[in-house]
């Protein structure tokens, strides 16, 4: 049977912790940006964790059974 592969583009959005969370970035932080608040910005430039409803998802995408 043939090897599963990871989704490419969810290799490159997504990073595990070393307790085994998933973490990921704000969007709306790329371009845009001088419409946007310095509070806005600040808080867009930080990672977060991945929410509880869309882990299995995510770990699907990145092969992790």
């Amino acid at each position: 049977m043939p090897k599963i592969k990871t989704n490419s583009g969810a290799k490159k959005r997504f990073t595990l912790t070393g307790t085994g969370k998933i973490k990921r970035k704000h969007a709306f932080h790329s371009h845009i940006l001088t419409k946007k608040t310095k509070k806005q910005k600040r808080n867009l430039c930080y990672s977060t964790l991945v929410d509880q409803a869309n882990v299995r998802q995510v770990k699907e995408l990145l092969v992790m059974r």
